[in-house]
């Protein structure tokens, strides 16, 4: 198969974003575990090198591994390995960072392009009451670790709450300058499809505000024209990226992302759960390859902007 297949409003499917396990060893009071089923089953290495391998058939060009916490997986290194044998373009992880002082020279010798690591304070008794545990020091020294190897770029996610770490942000910039590692500050999901808007609510942190302070002191600033326009501002050698919630036609209008479940099924939308498309059934009973390519493209068809435009 030449080329990418794109979804029926055009959209090319690049990236492949596998969720491998719901397991986590933390209990962030903001997670709403990616639009994800409660579900206890969980593919092999075996099953996710196939989904890899198919999905390469159809023209995906960047693999993201992510969770709940993909480095509780014991076999984590042997699935990026694996997955790095075909030879996509970008193979990166998103975690919260635990266990990266242990796995990040053997992810990034197995294959691992890049990592996102989850990390939205750098005070101590801040983590403890967003993640539920201490575990800051490991977190940081993974995160310098990361580094260390050669994983690039090294990106922290820092979702913004107010009355929580919002007044943290700077501190945390100079913490990612002085590591070479770049932040993005991710503004609170506010939409119909979050389970707990209450939430949201009273912790939301609108980021266009301070996006105008960033934008005056900026020396540089890029747009990803592909990624929702997302702006980049890069200040005094350090770099910081704003990604506003996804619940607006700009964000699904550019969508170029498929989904898989931890259980295997095709996830067409991050914001539904009622149209997902089995498919490691199929791997497991050995169906062709030909049989695999059809179930990805009507996983893809089945997809369609969650917010459309009125035109």
């Amino acid at each position: 198969m030449n080329g990418k297949v794109k979804d029926d409003y055009e959209r090319p499917i690049i990236s492949l974003r596998i969720s491998i396990t719901n397991r986590c060893n933390v209990n962030c009071i903001y997670c709403h575990h990616d639009g994800m089923l409660e579900s206890s089953s969980e593919m092999t290495s075996d099953e996710i090198y196939e989904i890899c391998r198919i999905a390469k058939k159809i023209g995906v060009e960047k693999i993201r591994l992510s969770g709940g916490e993909p480095l509780v997986r014991k076999d984590i290194v042997e699935i990026v390995q694996k997955v790095a044998s075909l030879d996509f373009k970008d193979i990166s992880i998103t975690t919260n960072g635990i266990f990266l002082d242990k796995y990040a020279k053997d992810l990034k010798d197995a294959g691992l392009d890049r990592i996102n690591v989850s990390l939205d304070t750098l005070n101590e008794e801040t983590y403890k009451n967003i993640v539920g545990k201490n575990a800051l020091q490991r977190v940081k020294d993974g995160i310098i670790e990361s580094c260390a190897v050669g994983l690039y770029p090294v990106k922290i996610n820092m979702v913004v709450m107010n009355n929580i770490n919002n007044d943290e942000i700077m501190d945390m910039f100079e913490f990612t300058k002085e590591h070479g590692v770049i932040l993005q500050l991710i503004e609170i999901i506010e939409s119909e499809s979050c389970d707990d808007n209450d939430f949201n609510s009273m912790y939301h942190y609108p980021l266009a505000d301070f996006e105008k302070y960033l934008a005056e002191i900026a020396d540089e600033i890029k747009i990803r024209e592909f990624m929702q326009d997302r702006k980049k501002y890069f200040i005094d050698g350090g770099e910081i990226e704003v990604v506003h919630p996804v619940d607006n036609t700009n964000f699904c209008k550019n969508c170029t992302r498929l989904r898989i479940t931890p259980e295997g099924q095709i996830k067409p939308c991050l914001l539904r759960n009622d149209n997902l498309v089995p498919l490691v059934d199929f791997i497991r009973k050995g169906s062709a390859d030909e049989e695999l390519v059809d179930i990805f493209i009507k996983g893809i068809h089945n997809r369609e902007p969650y917010y459309k435009e009125e035109n």
